[in-house]
């Protein structure tokens, strides 16, 4: 029996979260969730993370894995919350520990922050195969955009964060700390080598041209008409290409909240003596 994909796309972000139950025993596994996060007065919503979880309740299902792709630096996980009102496991790439050492010194994180990826339940290797219910999960290292990427295979479908883009927008920008061109077009090599007809599931979808979002492309779409990596498109020409245009790029708008919430899985600073949870910004640092 196939498994049940119901996305859902929170427009703040331009992100795709998605949960993927399997019909014979309601086990759901959630991709990506997130937390809303307003940048200008530092408050947070639960918006999106409410309405994934009204609709797990509504259809009697059992969560058991929050899975991510990366340590996102454009949204705030909501993996944590969710967690906290339906259980379930918190699962990332083990090569998160390395993203987790260098941002422990970006924000000079103090000694009650260990980087060796605790914060999370699972920490996930290339290859390895979870279950969720009677579905099967493959995990599947997909680096270059960060070295913690992973994306997972079901199925005839791909969930592969930001690895992809559709087609009119193309792949995932390399410069954040240890990304890489090379790498990436290795990764997306490997991702096209699936049958063309494999679905993959985006986390994000910036439209051009007033085009409507859309959270799903196949292998056969992106070999044919990825705009930065189709057929043909060699290493070193995509390297060029992705080298220039990231330089043209400005920050995300939340890397820095986001990325700090995103490497304790979710979890909000603790209450300092005032009772007001803070977030660090590194001045003149980035």
């Amino acid at each position: 029996m196939n498994p049940h994909i119901q996305s859902f796309f929170d427009p703040e972000t331009s992100t795709f979260s998605h949960l993927i139950s399997d019909p014979s025993s309601h086990a759901c596994v959630l991709i990506d969730p997130v937390l809303n996060y307003d940048p200008k007065s530092g408050r947070t919503r639960t918006d999106s993370a409410d309405q994934i979880i009204a609709y797990i309740e509504a259809k009697n299902l059992h969560l058991e894995w929050l899975l991510e792709t990366h340590a996102h630096a454009d949204h705030l996980t909501g993996a944590h919350y969710i967690q906290e009102k339906l259980g379930g496991k918190t699962a990332i790439s083990a090569h998160i520990k390395q993203i987790q050492k260098f941002f422990k010194n970006t924000f000079h994180l103090g000694n009650d922050f260990v980087p060796d990826g605790s914060q999370f339940d699972v920490l996930l290797k290339d290859q390895e195969k979870i279950r969720c219910g009677h579905l099967h999960i493959t995990c599947l290292e997909v680096p270059g955009h960060t070295p913690a990427c992973m994306a997972y295979v079901m199925e005839d479908c791909i969930f592969v964060g930001d690895t992809l883009f559709m087609p009119d927008v193309g792949t995932a920008r390399c410069d954040f700390p240890a990304g890489d061109a090379k790498t990436l077009y290795q990764s997306v090599q490997h991702i096209l080598q699936f049958p063309e007809t494999t679905k993959l599931y985006l986390c994000h979808d910036y439209p051009p041209n007033g085009r409507k979002e859309n959270g799903m492309t196949t292998v056969g779409q992106e070999r044919s008409k990825n705009i930065h990596i189709h057929d043909g498109i060699s290493e070193a020409a995509f390297v060029e290409m992705r080298t220039a245009r990231d330089k043209t790029l400005e920050m995300p708008v939340l890397i820095l909240p986001a990325i700090q919430v995103n490497i304790c899985a979710g979890k909000l600073p603790k209450a300092e003596s005032n009772g007001v949870q803070y977030l660090k910004i590194p001045m003149n640092l980035m």
